[in-house]
């Protein structure tokens, strides 16, 4: 690929990502449907495979979680990918308090013996509207309920606040830092109000949350992250210009993996496993409840939600096929507050559209998966 003025060494490979995962979308594909927007192939270069140095870009990542069992299971995929750094966790409301989100990333990180990671707290609330929990799938505490006696004090947690370390770190590290949300927007929100500028300085922003079929999992019509805050979820959809990749609801029930690699997953011999397993159980008995039959999408098995926004962000050849549209959020609608729009019609006129993951590779899924629990 040639870039004008601009010689391709290592330097500035790794800020070329987001130019060349945009050139891969339009002209390395196999295939593009006129009308919906839909893109197939190898949806981005890898810089290093470019480099003629053989050197490996290392992918600075900067997680903001709400640490239920998912947003666990994605922290540990980041933790155990190769050439990431995870430069720092902030903390929101959603699946549980933010105290025990705190509590929860520190005991996350104390079981992949990374503690030396800054976790940061963040907003308690929505910006508007009630505050939602997801107890019953959880657990009230937000991992299950599992009792731990040895958990990390919240005295580790920094004493400098979410946004203001968002705004810090990305401002350090411009153009740089990859995004990764997989909780309420209240914080990303927060941070673009506090500086307007934030979000062009990100390298690329990975949300899990929103639908696209209008299959809610919390209310009748929204996803849990949205529904959670819809106004933040409007404003960072409509403010960040950054390159923006989603996975929502139902792209992550239909990329399920069955309950018998989950089996396998948890029955490997290592503390982390050993962890997850004691965490996770309250989610899996609850993933056979009525409620959350009718929840799923395309059959019941085994949905880590958060872990897939976090497997695009580490792994660029992760998602294989997406959908670049514009996209919002209803704010007003008495059934439909906080479901995600898709303007497939372009009468938004939006310039910057969001790619929406359709397909992954799933056996890239499981290794990643095998590999941070190992």
């Amino acid at each position: 690929m040639e870039v004008s003025g601009m010689s391709l060494n290592a330097k500035n490979l790794e800020n070329l990502h987001t130019q060349m995962f945009a050139e891969a979308c339009y002209s390395s594909l196999t295939a593009r449907s006129r009308y919906q927007g839909i893109y197939t192939g190898l949806l981005s270069c890898r810089a290093r495979s470019c480099s003629n140095s053989g050197s490996t870009m290392v992918k600075k990542l900067l997680v903001d979680v709400d640490c239920g069992v998912d947003d666990a299971q994605a922290i540990m995929l980041a933790l155990a990918a190769p050439d990431v750094e995870v430069l720092g966790i902030t903390c929101v409301h959603g699946n549980t308090t933010v105290e025990n989100v705190c509590k929860n990333t520190l005991r996350v990180l104390k079981a992949c013996q990374r503690l030396e990671i800054p976790v940061f707290r963040g907003a308690s609330k929505p910006i508007l509207g009630k505050t939602l929990s997801a107890g019953h799938f959880h657990g009230h505490d937000g991992l299950g309920d599992a009792p731990d006696p040895d958990a990390p004090s919240l005295e580790m947690v920094q004493k400098e606040g979410a946004v203001a370390a968002m705004i810090r770190i990305v401002s350090e590290h411009a153009g740089e830092v990859s995004l990764v949300a997989t909780a309420p927007l209240t914080n990303l929100a927060l941070a673009t109000r506090m500086d307007p500028t934030f979000p062009q300085k990100l390298k690329g922003l990975y949300i899990m949350g929103g639908n696209t079929d209008s299959r809610g999992n919390t209310t009748m019509c929204a996803e849990f992250n949205f529904a959670a805050d819809p106004e933040a979820a409007y404003i960072v959809l409509k403010d960040f210009q950054c390159p923006t990749y989603i996975a929502c609801w139902e792209f992550t029930c239909r990329s399920k993996l069955p309950w018998e690699f989950c089996d396998a997953w948890l029955a490997q011999d290592s503390d982390k496993a050993r962890f997850m397993k004691r965490i996770f159980q309250h989610s899996i008995e609850a993933s056979s409840s009525e409620r959350s039959q009718k929840e799923m999408v395309d059959g019941m098995g085994f949905v880590s939600c958060d872990s897939y926004a976090m497997a695009a962000a580490v792994d660029d050849s992760f998602v294989t096929e997406c959908e670049r549209v514009a996209v919002s959020v209803e704010l007003t609608g008495s059934y439909t507050r906080g479901m995600m729009v898709l303007d497939t019609l372009d009468m938004m006129k939006k310039e910057h559209k969001a790619f929406v993951m359709k397909k992954v590779d799933l056996e890239k899924f499981k290794a990643l998966m095998m590999a941070a629990l190992k």
